[in-house]
């Protein structure tokens, strides 16, 4: 029985179709993963491993080398606060340390109403605007202890639904351009790919 959604499990089995080696698709399927639980659980890993032709430890032993990825559950929001050089500049410590104190968690850890994750983060790339802050991969540019309270309010108001989904959600909407093949058709021409690369193989000499 599937881990997955029905719907997820179906972009899952598109998303593997895509690839000539199945393990070549593990990333893009704990995205799904971790959009369906909000981190990496054992039976998605379990499944990830299924679909890849992978063994579970492959599966964790890749994950675990990515920040985006989380092996244990985290809080709806995961707030990210940088501390690289132009935002320590421009106060990043100071508002970890009030983030902290304001979600009532240590940093690396989850609020006790299970809302909040704090982590500390290196460069996010947004250093016009520092201290720069992100919620499940979301810009919210809060630079001030104000308005970082702000934020906190509006997100357990539900106030910010429309900018920051849960935490998991990379896109909320599915292309509807791009690569857009059946799956007949790629098994067909990967089929001609490998024949040819056989046929070229043979014939080279010895």
């Amino acid at each position: 029985m599937s881990h997955l959604r029905p719907e997820l499990r179906q972009r899952a089995e598109e998303t593997v179709a895509l690839y000539p080696q199945r393990r070549s698709a593990m990333l893009p399927l704990l995205h799904l993963v971790q959009e369906q639980d909000g981190y990496l659980s054992a039976e998605g890993m379990d499944e990830v491993a299924e679909l890849t032709g992978t063994t579970p430890a492959e599966v964790r032993g890749t994950a675990s080398f990515y920040d985006m990825f989380h092996l244990e559950p985290v809080g709806t929001y995961v707030v990210g606060v940088c501390t690289n050089i132009a935002c320590l500049l421009a106060g990043g410590q100071e508002l970890l340390q009030h983030a902290s104190e304001r979600l009532g968690c240590a940093v690396g850890s989850t609020s006790p109403d299970g809302l909040f994750t704090l982590e500390e983060t290196e460069c996010l790339a947004d250093c016009n605007i520092a201290p720069c802050v992100q919620v499940n991969h979301r810009f919210v540019r809060t630079t001030t202890p104000d308005s970082f309270d702000a934020l906190v309010s509006d997100l357990r108001e539900g106030r910010r639904g429309d900018e920051v989904p849960p935490h998991g959600t990379l896109n909320r909407v599915r292309r509807v351009g791009g690569l857009r093949v059946s799956r007949t058709q790629i098994a067909s021409e990967r089929s001609t790919a490998l024949a040819a690369r056989d046929a070229r193989t043979t014939a080279e000499p010895k």
